[in-house]
């Protein structure tokens, strides 16, 4: 068994990095993920593991460690790799997600992030996908980093089970054309539509960023654009608030 007390070891400096840095994550292709129930995802769907820190007394769950590195740490080390506040005993790492967009798309219901910034909006958003069986979510650039450890914790294990799409506007709009699939927009305009009386069985709708809403190039891509009712006194909804929203419908 390999044990760490220093946090200068390679290894520690590694996963600090990667809890970090997008453009290290990148160049690595690896994630950082942390607790134990992000593990027992991973050993659920199949998930390679690459390395994987523990502190002692840790009662980790079971997994195929066939590859992986384990390394038992003190909580000294943990506490600096770890991007918790209050670290669970469990920090490991494995490869990471975000792909190149499919060469087609079937009819369906999709959902787009324009911008949408924040980690754990993002991940929310993601999981809530997951939920309410989304077919497919597509990033478009300017959106928080899939693979950053707040966007994986939010996510609660989709990154494992889930096919997580980044790709342009003009990529994008070029699927959803050649499936003849519309797309909307959560936002107000001159003939915006309620949530309920549209037909989103197959659809594919944009939640914007947090702060801007769905960018003008993005509205005009759009078929359409819809907004969800709600008192006068409220302006808006936080994204993966609106998000859950509108997956809700596109379902029922």
């Amino acid at each position: 068994m390999e044990y760490i007390t220093s946090r200068k070891n390679p290894i520690c400096t590694h996963f600090r990095k990667l809890a970090s840095s997008k453009r290290y994550r990148e160049e690595t292709r690896e994630m950082l993920c942390d607790s134990p129930k992000l593990l027992e995802e991973a050993e659920l769907w199949g998930f390679g593991i690459k390395t994987l820190l523990y502190t002692e007394g840790m009662e980790l769950p079971p997994f195929d460690d066939h590859g992986t590195r384990t390394i038992q740490v003190t909580e000294s080390v943990m506490e600096s790799v770890s991007p918790m506040k209050t670290p669970q005993g469990v920090v490991f790492t494995c490869m990471s997600m975000g792909h190149q967009p499919p060469e087609s798309l079937e009819p369906g219901r999709y959902l787009v992030l324009d911008g949408v910034q924040d980690p754990g909006n993002v991940g929310t958003i993601l999981r809530t996908a997951d939920a309410f069986d989304c077919d497919e979510v597509f990033l478009l650039p300017g959106c928080a980093d899939v693979n950053n450890p707040k966007t994986v914790r939010a996510a609660m294990g989709v990154h494992f089970r889930r096919v997580i799409y980044q790709c342009t506007l003009e990529e994008l709009t070029a699927l959803l054309r050649g499936a003849d699939i519309p797309m909307y927009a959560a936002a107000l305009g001159e003939n915006t539509a309620d949530v309920r009386e549209l037909d989103l069985s197959n659809a594919a709708v944009v939640i914007g960023s947090e702060g801007q809403g769905v960018s003008p190039q993005v509205l005009e891509a759009c078929a359409g654009t819809l907004k969800i009712p709600m008192s006068s006194r409220c302006e808006s909804l936080n994204a993966a608030v609106a998000a859950a929203v509108i997956l809700w419908e596109m379902r029922r």
